[in-house]
């Protein structure tokens, strides 16, 4: 017999909860772990599973927030211009319409913009463009919408729009301040997004908390003006088919906004919220997740069921499916 000494280790996961799993012919193939909070309308916890208060950067989830930030910044934005600034659009030929149209307001032109060339995530308008032999572009990618905001904020105020993605401009510190005070939360880290923007960390429960707050602000505030251009125009939130945006038109009063890695943000109409971060930044289940929660809290989605009825296949054919995690779960059957 060995005398040597057993090794313990802790694992992050120990701190995760099971939120999703993939079932495959009856066996559990995948499993997705993370951090989710649910809150009341009084922003009062309702499930909490994980650690909700770790800190998190919030990807495109907190593109809602840097609109807002635009917005109080003196950026006239209204409407569908509002809610593509909030938005991760899928680069159809509207969207760049209307990217185009805030960047000519700006006084410049589409590489004034920081973020990468990229293709349109629309699959259509994609095709269209290989056979016409059109290349990637910086228009067509799906944060530009966020950038010509930021872009005209900065010039209506006469601040450079060069160097608008500075973490030290004074949008970006207006945006900053904007954000710690809608989550409630300190930024607890400095990053930069995918799209060169700064990322600023917040938690998953600032996320719920900031999304709640949204759906409840006053008619004719800059808060509920946000909420609305999100609500009332989906389609430049997302695009054709996109999850923010069939989520939006099919759950009424819902604001949904998604991000990279597994991150994801959705209030119901009457300021209900749902926030968690997948660690292993996947984002296949998070609608899922969020529309399960609220509907266990009271929310209607029977028109939301192409959201969550995910069949796994095999051949083609339905051979299982993604469903909730056993934490999750349980959760949800203490609340009934």
């Amino acid at each position: 017999m060995s005398d040597a000494p057993t090794v313990s280790v802790r694992t992050a996961s120990a701190e995760l909860a099971e939120l999703a799993v993939v079932r495959r012919s009856g066996l559990i193939e995948s499993r997705h772990f993370g951090s989710l909070v649910a809150l009341d309308p009084a922003g009062r916890p309702l499930i909490e599973l994980g650690d909700p208060d770790a800190v998190v950067l919030p990807r495109s989830t907190v593109k809602p927030l840097q609109a807002l930030g635009c917005l109080t910044a003196g950026a006239p934005l209204a409407g569908p211009e509002l809610a593509i600034a909030a938005g991760s659009h899928t680069g159809e030929d509207e969207h760049v319409r209307l990217v185009q149209e805030l960047l000519a307001r700006a006084g410049v032109d589409d590489a004034a913009l920081g973020c990468p060339v990229d293709r349109p995530e629309d699959e259509a308008t994609f095709e269209r463009m290989l056979r016409d032999g059109d290349g990637r572009s910086r228009v067509r990618m799906n944060c530009s919408g966020k950038h010509a905001a930021m872009l005209l904020a900065a010039a209506t105020n006469g601040w450079p729009t060069d160097g608008y993605l500075d973490p030290e401009h004074p949008l970006q510190q207006h945006i900053r301040v904007t954000m710690a005070e809608l989550t409630g939360v300190p930024v607890g880290h400095d990053a930069i997004d995918g799209c060169g923007a700064p990322l600023f960390g917040t938690s998953v429960r600032g996320i719920a908390r900031a999304f709640g707050r949204l759906v409840q602000a006053a008619p004719g505030t800059p808060e509920r003006a946000v909420a609305d251009a999100m609500r009332d125009h989906p389609y430049y939130v997302g695009g054709s088919g996109h999850q923010n945006t069939t989520l939006m038109e099919t759950v009424p009063g819902a604001l949904a906004k998604g991000g990279a890695e597994g991150v994801i943000g959705v209030a119901a109409a009457d300021g209900t919220a749902v926030a968690m971060k997948i660690v292993d930044g996947s984002p296949r289940a998070t609608t899922l997740i969020a529309l399960r929660v609220l509907e266990a809290l009271g929310t209607p989605i029977a028109d939301a069921r192409a959201l969550t009825d995910l069949p796994v296949l095999g051949g083609g054919a339905p051979v299982g499916a993604i469903e909730l995690g056993a934490d999750l779960t349980s959760a949800l059957e203490r609340l009934a």
